[in-house]
Formats: structure tokens, C-alpha cells, sequence
């Protein structure tokens, strides 16, 4: 039986079925209850955005009494309170010695329009405008707002929406840096900032040590930003509390958001580092951008919340030792010719897909080994080529194994129907 869809859902045609074992109607800890009763493991931590968990007591109560005591505030032109405590919570978090700031948003694609306008809008004061380039990575993902979409690496029907790429460019991740090199000997001089994912969300692949270095080197020679993007690996799910965090140099701006409240709120962070920062006081200029539900008090509750969580879990040690048992379970998937690679590093593993013949999978067969792996009982993001585990941290060894047994099941299934 399949149900009425006034609802139109993301990333989907618009002529998409959904039965009811495909409607979620509840979730609580790591699983998924849906319309017909049945359930099934989460093992994307619900896009990245839960890993505490679903329905996480310390954030729901914070969320709650937030609402009670100052349903709404806003941050246009005035802080309040609540905003201010998590701001310095964050701040304390990712370290005072490399953060100075923060500008609260409501979502990763949000939160990287507004890094891009900050770039521009630097350099615009600083120097007259003589640099707007923001320089991206081919295959990385930032979001499908105006901005974001066009910083996107990804083809995402850009031409579609007549995304205006002009000032846009996009290198390569996989070079250790040099087609990076080769773009800034060109136009070096006209680049405001270069956005990286520490791991791509796209096909979890973690950018090398010699990129970061070479990274690193070359603002030293050309003066950009550089913007982390840490809405994916932020919070513990590399193994250190951010990603960035293994870096010589910090980068200038960091973007935090998914796991920032667990879920419970549309929210998001720019983490501005002392350059950007004391420009701006020193300027006394003002940054043209705003959004009406950022910094919210209950949001504000909610990111207060996971940081304590966090600290609760010990969550460094936490996702170790999670990522040691995730990393057994691809290698053994790897070694019995289940998967064909293993990208990503700690929480954050993709498993490549390949057809008997070596060929990698389309995107559409890709999505029917996933719904192949969901009928088994577990849920996995699909990537390019791929699939990826992203489990919440609480996952436990029996779980994993469900997640494994489930991807064997599910894949033979998927090759079995196309034969």
C-alpha cells in the first residue's frame, strides 16, 4: 500500500512511492520505527546529525526548558544570554588560542553562504576588492543554498539553476594538492578563501596529511582563508573532538553543524579564528548577514547540552575505540571481496561498490543496494560509488555485527536480482 505525498522529499524524483515500511513514524536510541511496525538500525547517525543517539534525555530536557523560559530571541542587532553561553561553550571547546568568535546559523548549506560572504566581504575592506575567488574541492559537498550549491563540487543540476560559478573555482583533492598550487600561481592574488571537508561527505575520503601541509604553506604564501567545513567530522567523528584539530595551523573560519544540538534544532556555527576577527573590530565593519532562527534560545540550549554529553562520554575515547571495531568490520568486508575499498577515517568509514567486472556502481544501483541493506534491517548512506557507515557513538560490538551481516545479505541480494 503506498500513501498520499503532499510532501515533496529531498533528493528524490518528484514521482517517488513511498510504501510503509518506508515512512518513519518514530526512533529512539539507534533505530527507526516506521509505518508498518517494523524497525531498523540506524547506522548514519541520522545523517550525521544524531550521534548520541535518538531522543538523547539531557538534550530533549535542555531544548524543553529553554522553550519555557525565552521561547524566542533573536540575535539581529542584540545578543541574548542563552546565545552568548553557547558561543563561549564552543569557543572553549575548539580552543580559545585558534577561535575568537562565533556567528550562529541554521544549517551547513547557511553556515557556508555566510563563510563565502565573510571571505568576500574581508577582502572587499581590506584590500578594495581585489579578491572574491572561493576555491573548493571537485567532489566535495557544502549544501544547495545560492552559495553553497555553486561551491559544491558535486553535480548537483547547477546549470539547472543558473548557479553562478564566476567567481567559483575547484581543484582537485586527490593530488596531494598540486592542481591547488598550479590555480593559486595563476590567480593566487584574486582567491579570498579555499573550502575543504577534512573528509568529503561524498565518499568519505579523508584528505592526506601532505595535502593539509601543502594546504597550509600556501596561505602562508597567498594570504587566502582557509574554511574547514566540519558540518560531517566535527564533535568526535574522526577520533579527536574536530577534525582540524590534528592540523599544524588552524583554519580561520570553521563551520560546525549536524551534530552540534544531536538533531534537535536547525543549527549551525562559524568558529572565526583572530584574523578574520580582530580585522573586522579594528575595521568596525559590519557584517551584512542574518538569519531569523539562528542562535535561538533553544538552540543555543541544545548545543550547551552536547558539549556536556560529549564530555560525559568521553568522546575522543569513545569514537577510538567505536572506529577500531568499524574499521575490523570494513577490513573483513574488504578481505572476503564483499567491498571493493575503504575510504573515511574513524566513525566515518565508505565502503566502494564494484560490479563483477570491476566497474564502479551507478548512482541508481548504488540506491538499490541500500534499499537491498534496509530490507536486511539496517540503514547506510549511499555515496558515490559507495556506501557509508557513519554509526552514533554508542553503538555496541552486537550492533555492529547486525550492520555487517546486514551489508553481506544486502549486497548479495542487490548482485543477485541483476544478474
Amino acid at each position: 500500500m503506498s500513501l498520499p505525498h503532499a510532501l515533496w522529499t529531498s533528493m528524490l524524483p518528484a514521482d517517488e512511492i513511498f510504501t510503509y515500511d518506508r515512512v518513519a513514524v518514530g526512533a529512539a536510541g539507534n533505530r527507526i520505527e516506521f509505518a508498518d511496525g517494523s524497525t531498523r538500525l540506524c547506522a548514519t547517525s541520522g545523517l550525521w546529525n544524531v550521534p548520541l543517539g535518538f531522543g538523547n534525555a539531557a538534550v530533549a530536557d535542555a531544548v524543553d526548558k529553554a522553550m519555557r523560559d525565552a521561547s524566542y530571541l533573536s540575535l539581529f542587532r542584540a545578543p541574548h544570554r542563552y546565545a552568548r553561553d553557547a558561543a563561549e561553550a564552543l569557543i572553549e571547546l575548539a580552543d580559545p588560542s585558534r577561535y575568537r568568535r562565533v556567528i550562529f546559523s541554521t544549517s551547513g548549506g547557511a553556515a557556508n553562504d555566510a563563510a563565502m560572504k565573510l571571505a568576500r566581504q574581508y577582502w572587499s575592506q581590506k584590500s578594495g576588492g581585489s579578491r572574491s575567488i572561493v576555491v573548493g574541492l571537485r567532489g566535495g559537498y557544502h549544501g544547495t543554498m545560492y552559495g553553497s550549491h555553486a561551491l559544491s563540487g558535486d553535480d548537483l543540476l547547477q546549470s539547472a539553476y543558473s548557479v553562478d560559478r564566476r567567481a567559483v573555482r575547484h581543484v582537485s583533492h586527490s593530488d596531494d594538492g598540486e592542481e591547488l598550487e598550479t590555480l593559486l600561481k595563476r590567480e593566487g592574488s584574486r582567491v579570498a578563501s579555499v573550502v575543504v571537508e577534512p573528509v568529503l561527505g561524498s565518499g568519505a575520503y579523508a584528505l592526506s596529511g601532505a595535502f593539509i601541509d601543502r594546504l597550509l604553506a600556501l596561505r602562508e604564501e597567498y594570504g587566502f582563508l582557509i574554511v574547514a567545513d566540519e558540518v560531517a567530522t566535527g564533535f568526535g567523528r574522526t577520533g579527536t573532538m574536530l577534525a582540524t584539530d590534528t592540523w599544524a595551523a588552524a583554519p580561520d573560519v570553521l563551520i560546525l553543524s549536524k551534530a552540534l544540538t544531536n538533531g534537535a534544532m536547525g543549527a549551525a556555527a562559524l568558529l572565526v579564528g583572530d584574523r578574520v576577527a580582530s580585522d573586522f573590530v579594528r575595521g568596525g565593519w559590519t557584517f551584512v548577514h542574518g538569519e531569523t532562527q539562528a542562535g535561538t534560545p533553544a538552540c543555543a540550549a541544545a548545543i550547551i547540552a552536547v558539549i556536556e554529553e560529549l564530555r560525559r562520554i568521553d568522546v575522543e575515547s569513545t569514537t577510538r575505540a567505536l572506529g577500531a571495531g568499524l574499521g575490523e568490520l570494513a577490513t573483513s568486508l574488504l578481505s572476503d571481496g564483499v567491498v571493493a575499498e575503504i575510504t573515511g577515517r574513524g566513525c566515518f568509514i565508505g565502503l566502494g561498490l564494484r560490479t563483477e567486472d570491476q566497474a564502479p556502481l551507478s548512482g541508481v544501483e548504488v540506491l538499490r543496494v541500500v534499499a537491498a541493506i534496509a530490507r536486511n534491517g539496517v540503514l547506510v548512506q549511499p555515496g558515490p560509488s559507495s556506501i557509508e557507515l557513519i554509526p552514533a557513538y554508542g553503538f555496541t560490538a552486537d550492533e555492529l555485527h547486525e550492520v555487517g551481516a546486514a551489508i553481506r545479505a544486502g549486497l548479495a541480494q542487490a548482485q543477485e536480482a541483476s544478474a
